[in-house]
């Protein structure tokens, strides 16, 4: 197994990535239904800020990795946000997930990130433990919020 960071040059495995969260969270049409369009794909592979990492199984792509490098404003530094992590089924158990986690802390290290963090749900605790043996647990509240129109 071996985790790459996909480019632009990555067009033909980006569906094949994107699939790899969807079936999981049993959202694949959320994940693959619209993909974005090749430029605006491109764009956010090159962007540096953006981490999309993929483990491959000779050519197959088993796990992904999608994260933030966030710019700081209160310090010269950043942090790196995990957003999505997900390992095909039939690979779990495999260290697949942590060995995704350890390649976007060595990025972390790479672009003098502070942290990396992630945020996990109570219904997932496969997902907790792997964090729990990786990093320091915070518990915190989350909120979303919807856009609103200006009056």
């Amino acid at each position: 197994m071996g985790i790459i960071r996909l480019t632009p040059d990555d067009e033909s495995r980006y569906g094949e990535w994107l699939a790899v969260f969807g079936k999981p969270f049993d959202e694949l049409e959320t994940y693959t239904g619209a993909m974005p369009s090749a430029g605006y794909r491109n764009r956010l592979l090159a962007d540096p800020r953006f981490i999309a990492l993929a483990a491959l199984n000779g050519e197959t792509i088993v796990g992904a990795l999608a994260a933030y490098v966030l710019v700081k404003f209160e310090q010269e530094r950043s942090e790196i946000y995990i957003y999505d992590l997900a390992v095909d089924e039939a690979h779990r158990r495999q260290g697949i997930g942590q060995a995704l986690v350890n390649e976007t802390r060595h990025i972390a290290h790479d672009v003098g990130a502070w942290v990396v963090y992630v945020q996990a749900d109570h219904v997932d605790p496969p997902a907790i433990a792997l964090y729990t043996k990786l990093g320091t647990r915070e518990d915190v509240l989350h909120f979303d919020m919807t856009p609103m129109e200006r009056d």
